[in-house]
């Protein structure tokens, strides 16, 4: 068995889509819109990016964010639940019930709420730094 290894398509023309600075990028991806052209939507579900902009025809489908996107929302979720877990207990140890029925709904909302725009933000990022997937019949 032959190991596989991925590398990013250079070949890809650079020039064919709209190439904004990565601050915009990175922000109309946290908006879910286009990377590029920040004019149609870069998601057909919840996770899923579509194929290709309706507007300007940037391949969004050949950006592979695969575990970026859940990592960096674990990291934030993590960093606002665990002090405010710490806050609450220290301020009047309430019982353990409690703190499940306040903390476990907060985390699952904080945690669905950011995964979509984070996603957004990497593939802008990814889009910008022309990081596309070399294969297209795998997507």
């Amino acid at each position: 068995m032959t190991p596989v290894s991925w590398q990013p398509d250079r070949s890809a023309d650079p020039g064919s889509w709209p190439h904004p600075p990565m601050t915009t990028a990175i922000g109309r991806g946290l908006l879910g819109r286009c990377p590029a052209c920040g004019k149609s939507h870069l998601f057909n579900s919840f996770l899923r990016v579509v194929s290709e902009c309706s507007n300007c025809g940037a391949p969004l489908g050949l950006v592979r964010a695969d575990d970026v996107p859940p990592y960096i929302t674990i990291l934030i979720t993590g960093h606002i639940i665990v002090p405010l877990l710490f806050m609450v207990d220290r301020m009047g140890e309430p019982p353990i019930w409690l703190m499940s029925a306040i903390f476990l709904p907060l985390t699952l909302l904080l945690t669905i709420g950011l995964l979509q725009p984070i996603k957004g933000g990497v593939v802008g990022i990814m889009m910008n730094l022309n990081m596309l997937k070399s294969d297209p019949a795998a997507t």
